[in-house]
């Protein structure tokens, strides 16, 4: 039996040790540059930086650094030009790209690969990437977020029912709504940029987990390729995956937010709340019902939370039972990583896009405040400012409520007299505190409900924002 091994097991990086090529299901199974070809140009801007930083040591000369330098720079240019032949059998991005420049320029593309290894190679090409995705997902936050202060500044004086339990609770304005949901995205982008820190450190140099014996100069790639610092230990560095685990709970948490977001505009939308239109391009009808206009948008926000959140679970489960230092399991985590970067950045930008446009019918959500007692809090108050102990004037407002519920009124409705009878301490003032404008002009304080306070919030929150040209 010969032992000779096949012209495509000669055809692997690796295949020196082996006398058979691998079954081509197994090719099939382990390639991953049907997606991880999409970190083509973060794996060639480290290739350039490695090469560059083995010239300064001594590992290449000046000469053959510039000829790679030159090969990597044509092959980035056939791939943004989509004149690039993806070869499956030789795995991933990094081994198509190694192979096309040895191809180009012969034998001095082996020596690229010196002094590294796929481990930290990827490990470095997937924090470049995920680097470059925290920040353009942070500029949709914050067009988002303004595009919520600027509905929040248009609707400051609308006012709407606020809920607890589904019921109404509070009159608030339709701007301070807003603004609640823009300071949910807020947070999402204070914890993507204190998770970028993390993200932002390099890996490469760790080589397969045990570092290098060649004299390589760490702090000058991470300087070239814009790294705040360099990891440490060589095993934690190939087999870290927590700074991916960290920015897809953030992602999810930020989905969460829009699913919250969306289950209101869907309910407000309804013709049972009438509280606000949506764009038709932002919706879809029914192939049977002729009058339906579906909030497709949201519904489907709200839905794709739900994929989020299972590549969280994935990504935690992928990682649990792993040894140091890199395993093969890694190969699993960037499709998690890529569909929640591309389903997160479409749900924010089409926000972004929809709710400047957003219809708000102030008359309806003005009635709908008119029910529910909203302003029953407002006449305990006004009580306790009367001397009334609140437990008292809790019940008092109770049995006030039960009766307009019986007389089929409002608070507002009843007359003094009437209002006098459950408590001596009422007044003909009264009725400042019962109106809805009365109730939101009178919390007048740091994130209050009165216009004036929601609009000095939405100043405090536009102000934070990056200003953008139109």
């Amino acid at each position: 039996m010969s032992n000779t091994r096949s012209d495509n097991a000669g055809h692997q990086t690796w295949g020196g040790r082996f006398s058979e090529s691998p079954d081509a299901r197994v090719a099939a199974f382990t390639e991953s540059v049907s997606f991880d070809a999409r970190l083509a140009g973060h794996d060639i801007r480290g290739s350039i930086a490695h090469a560059r930083m083995l010239s300064k040591v001594g590992v290449l000369t000046d000469g053959e650094f510039e000829e790679i330098e030159a090969g990597l720079r044509a092959i980035e240019a056939r791939i943004a030009a989509g004149d690039f032949a993806w070869d499956p059998a030789l795995e991933d991005v990094h081994m198509n790209i190694e192979a096309r420049l040895t191809e180009d320029i012969g034998a001095l593309g082996k020596k690229l690969h010196t002094g590294r290894s796929r481990n930290d190679q990827i490990a470095t090409d997937i924090r470049l990437w995920l680097r470059d995705a925290i920040d353009a997902l942070v500029a949709e936050l914050e067009r988002l977020r303004a595009a919520l202060v600027g509905v929040a500044e248009r609707e400051a004086d609308t006012i709407m029912p606020g809920f607890t339990h589904m019921q109404v609770a509070q009159p608030v304005t339709f701007g301070h709504h807003m603004l609640a949901w823009e300071a949910m995205l807020a947070r999402d982008t204070e914890r993507l940029r204190d998770i970028r820190k993390r993200v932002n450190r390099l890996p490469l140099g760790a080589a397969a987990l045990a570092g290098t014996t060649f004299p390589i100069d760490r702090e000058m790639v991470a300087a070239e390729l814009g790294f705040d610092s360099v990891i440490d230990n060589s095993l934690d560095a190939v087999s870290d995956r927590d700074f991916a685990i960290e920015f897809v709970s953030a992602a999810a948490l930020t989905m969460t937010h829009l699913s919250r977001h969306s289950e209101e505009l869907i309910l407000w939308m309804s013709p049972a709340f009438g509280f606000v239109d949506l764009p038709d391009r932002y919706c879809t009808g029914s192939s049977i019902m002729p009058q339906k206009k579906n909030p497709d948008v949201a519904e489907l926000v709200r839905g794709k939370t739900a994929r989020v959140n299972g590549h969280l679970v994935s990504l935690l489960t992928l990682m649990k039972g792993q040894p140091l230092a890199y395993n093969r399991d890694n190969q699993e985590d960037k499709e998690p990583i890529f569909d929640v970067v591309d389903t997160v950045m479409n749900s924010v930008a089409l926000y972004a896009d929809m709710m400047p446009h957003v219809t708000v019918h102030a008359h309806v959500c003005r009635e709908a405040a008119r029910k529910g007692f909203s302003t029953a809090t407002d006449l305990a108050d006004y009580l306790v400012r009367q001397g009334v102990a609140f437990r008292d004037a809790h019940e008092i407002v109770g049995k006030s409520v039960q009766h307009a519920i019986g007389a089929g009124c409002d608070l507002a409705d009843l007359d003094l007299a009437t209002l006098r009878g459950f408590s001596q301490a009422i007044g003909e003032d009264v009725y400042e505190v019962l109106t809805l404008e009365g109730s939101v002009a009178a919390r007048d304080h740091i994130g209050g409900t009165a216009p004036a306070q929601v609009r000095a919030a939405a100043a405090r929150a536009g102000a934070a924002l990056p200003k953008r040209n139109p």
